[in-house]
């Protein structure tokens, strides 16, 4: 493989000397690449397969649900035919994402309360 590799690597420098390379959309900008380091290197490729295709770890759909179900909870009144269904779904959900290790505080907005005291207090 390493052949292939250096073939590669001597068309690359080919084409830098010719200067093919030059004017190139987004020349000298800094690249935006998604920081993979904490996935081990024989699982990158699947899990970036799985991200590009939209697909998320259970965990973080449960996560993106209570947060639904939260923001929609604040949005209908208690006595919404709807509402104790969303709420006990909630509960449902924070308790899985507690099981699987997860901090719930955002579904209570307790981060909220705490970052405008301290705003208030400045």
């Amino acid at each position: 493989m390493w052949l292939l590799d250096a073939w590669a690597e001597r068309h690359i420098l080919d084409a830098q000397r010719n200067g093919q390379f030059d004017n190139l959309p987004g020349t000298g900008a800094p690249l935006i690449l998604d920081d993979d380091s904490h996935v081990p290197e024989e699982l990158r490729a699947g899990y970036r397969l799985l991200k590009n295709a939209g697909c998320l770890p259970p965990e973080l759909e449960q996560r993106k649900e209570a947060i639904e179900m939260a923001d929609l909870l604040k949005t209908i009144h208690q006595e919404h035919p709807d509402y104790q269904a969303i709420s006990k779904r909630l509960a449902l959900l924070e308790m899985k994402l507690r099981q699987a290790g997860m901090n719930t505080d955002f579904l209570h907005g307790e981060y909220t309360h705490q970052l405008l005291g301290k705003i208030e207090e400045r």
